[in-house]
């Protein structure tokens, strides 16, 4: 289990951007469709944008046509910390770094869709990442 880095709130302020810091440390949400990975096929290592932590790989990531990074599985399963979420009336399962405890996003428990658009295993997890969150370090 890697060790908890705890930043101060003052260095997180000065490392990300404004939104950045909302979003991971407000538990604020990006708007949909307009992330930077949102669309992206590149290939490689999805990091915390706080801390560096390996969080998704590339080939988990599929288009879930909600807006937002989507992904099948955590790459190391070690570096996230899954939360009960119960905020805005609705009742969720929040994903945060564990390393940094920066919130990342939603994991759902609904019925993700293959790299090719056709269905997966029923029951599959998809990840609702937002794209602030993350720092895609390229293969």
């Amino acid at each position: 289990m890697p060790d908890r880095t705890t930043p101060t709130e003052e260095e997180l302020k000065q490392k990300l951007t404004p939104e950045q810091y909302h979003v991971m440390r407000e538990q604020g949400t990006e708007a949909p469709f307009t992330g930077k990975y949102v669309d992206s096929h590149e290939e490689g290592m999805y990091r915390c944008a706080a801390c560096g932590a390996e969080l998704f790989s590339s080939n988990t990531k599929f288009d879930s046509g909600t807006g937002w990074p989507s992904f099948t599985e955590a790459a190391n399963r070690e570096n996230i910390e899954l939360r009960e979420d119960t905020s805005h009336g609705m009742h969720r399962v929040e994903v945060r770094c564990k390393r940094c405890g920066s919130h990342l996003g939603h994991v759902f428990d609904d019925l993700p869709r293959d790299k090719a658009g056709g269905p997966a295993e029923k029951g599959g997890k998809r990840y609702c990442i937002n794209s602030v969150c993350l720092d895609l370090q390229k293969s």
